[in-house]
């Protein structure tokens, strides 16, 4: 006790000592942290504790929770690999800022500012990542006789004499995916739901061989387990020389049943939808598989891919046409995640730049449903060119992500309105459009370098063309026009379908060089939100101790 007196004393005295010109220089100091741009920057990602209630779980369930999340961190690693290199020797050369905002953006390049770089001297980011030879052009891989070379589970990199070659996942990265694989194969046998231990036992065998269809269709078969996770290289984003190549990430999800139990009618809808779809019969031919489940989970760890930049809310898998066109998907949605974007970002957009006429019409409900719907519309449309020019992912290459989100959040639209329509959804129509417009400006805002980004770019633009919007100048803030809504959401389903379906790359190319950019007006809106310390995605706090584990 007397120590911590004399402490004080001696402290008091130093206060009463410090003159002016040294209360200038804390302030200083304090004012070049705030003044920090890249510490601003970090600071635009609101953090987020991912939780659930782990007391629903069996003690079995409970002590498979660490085991996925150490092979969920691996995934993180060897994401890093993929999108960077060596992280440790990035660190190594970086202050506490310029850390923080690499860990956000696994890398030294700004994901959500169209991947410009941060750090001085970094160059551009490759458009092929590490996926590829940096020195490799796009004439060199067209004209190497392989017919492998498009494989998704494959690096390609040059021999001692130049020349190309593949080098699988599985061999790049055989250490840390053995290791996962053990990890996965011990949740296994603790696994109490059998098709969730099947499931396990075989995605931690596609992790050893880089065969994944095996694996995809148990993971469609589970019904009943409370717990899940998606592991592997699954999502081709990261790969923007031609998105062929898939990058490893995971997430870690308990399953609410209540509202899965809400979800479950409406997968039933899906043939009925795609025969309404709005273009011509060839573009709707395929009919997607009737095994799809939606579900709603809370998340509680996030690894490589889906943890970059902006942050995944809900999940549409597997991505293998294979699989859709015979089972169809599941449609994840992470209901935590989403509350917390609602919460802190869609929310207080509306409040700059929703006309406060409007923002009655702003609902967590018509965020979920939208979100929701978003994943499910990934199932409508079609898979397959109808010229013979492959899959729609092979002829669109890397134009493809980007128009197939735009798909997804136009046709997720339609499939709201047509549900309304049929009294298979509650609440008024206006709440999904509005709700949907102000979507807009928050996933606008994740820069050009995303294709969720870009999507919403080339969807603000069409809509303002068809006037579905107005803008109050003297507000700055902006209205739904309902009809001219409804007629845009049509017009554009009709269009990224009739593009998809004809294979057309110059096409789509033209639509994102005409539509694809950020208007004076659109960026003077963004600016204001940017003004008003709204964030502009969220970060998580996670983990075993998070947990209580």
């Amino acid at each position: 006790m007397k120590k911590l007196i004399l402490t004080g004393i001696i402290l008091s005295l130093v206060a009463c000592q410090t003159n002016k010109g040294e209360q200038k220089s804390d302030d200083t100091a304090n004012d070049t942290i705030a003044m920090n741009p890249i510490q601003q920057k970090v600071d635009e990602f609101a953090e987020f504790t991912l939780t659930t209630d782990v007391s629903v779980l069996s003690e079995k369930e409970k002590q498979m929770l660490p085991l996925l999340i150490e092979a969920a961190q691996i995934m993180d690693k060897l994401f890093w690999k993929e999108a960077y290199g060596s992280k440790d020797s990035l660190m190594a050369e970086l202050g506490p800022a310029q850390k923080a905002f690499a860990e956000i953006n696994y890398g030294p390049w700004e994901r959500l500012n169209d991947d410009k770089p941060f750090v001085e001297g970094v160059g551009p980011k490759p458009e092929g990542a590490q996926f590829y030879p940096e020195d490799m052009t796009k004439e060199e891989f067209e004209a190497w006789d392989n017919p492998d070379k498009a494989n998704a589970y494959s690096f390609v990199r040059r021999d001692e004499n130049g020349e190309l070659y593949l080098q699988p996942y599985h061999e790049a990265f055989k250490e840390e995916v053995s290791r996962a694989a053990e990890l996965l194969r011990q949740a296994a046998e603790l696994a109490e739901e059998e098709g969730l231990k099947k499931y396990l036992t075989l995605r931690a065998d596609a992790l050893e061989n880089d065969e994944y269809l095996e694996s995809d269709m148990a993971w469609m078969d589970m019904k009943n387990n409370s717990i899940d996770v998606v592991i592997g290289p699954i999502e081709n984003y990261e790969d923007k020389l031609y998105n062929y190549r898939n990058a490893h990430e995971a997430y870690v999800l308990i399953k609410d049943k209540s509202w899965s139990e809400r979800l479950e009618k409406y997968a039933s809808f899906l043939p009925e939808l795609q025969k309404g779809l709005p273009v011509d019969a060839p573009y709707k031919k395929e009919m997607p598989g009737t095994s799809s489940q939606l579900n709603a989970y809370d998340v509680i760890y996030y690894a490589g891919d889906c943890n970059a930049g902006s942050k995944t809310i809900a999940i549409n898998l597997p991505n293998d046409e294979r699989v859709q066109l015979e089972k169809g998907s599941r449609r994840l949605q992470l209901k935590n995640a989403m509350q917390a974007k609602f919460d802190k970002i869609l929310e207080p957009i509306s409040e700059v730049l929703v006309a406060e006429e409007q923002r009655k019409h702003i609902t967590f409900d018509a965020f979920f449903a939208n979100t929701m719907f978003h994943e499910v519309a990934h199932g409508l449309g079609i898979k397959n060119t109808i010229n013979g020019s492959g899959t729609v992912r092979e002829a669109l290459k890397e134009k493809g992500s980007a128009l197939e989100e735009g798909k997804a959040d136009i046709l997720g639209l339609y499939m709201v309105t047509k549900l309304h329509e049929m009294g298979e959804i509650e609440g008024e129509l206006m709440d999904y459009y509005v709700t949907f417009m102000a979507g807009i400006f928050r996933s606008v805002r994740f820069g050009a370098a995303s294709a969720h980004g870009q999507a919403n770019m080339v969807r603000f633009n069409y809509f303002q063309e068809m006037d579905a919007f107005s803008f109050d100048e003297a507000t700055g803030q902006y209205a739904v026009n309902f009809e001219n809504f409804q007629q845009a959401m049509n017009s554009l389903s009709e269009k990224i379908l009739t593009l998809q379906g004809d294979g057309d790359y110059d096409g789509v190319t033209r639509l994102f060089e005409d539509m694809g950019h950020v208007s004076p007006e659109l960026q003077n809106a963004l600016d204001r939100v940017s003004e008003a310390g709204i964030p502009r995605d969220i970060v998580f706090e996670q983990g075993t101790d998070v947990l209580g584990l």
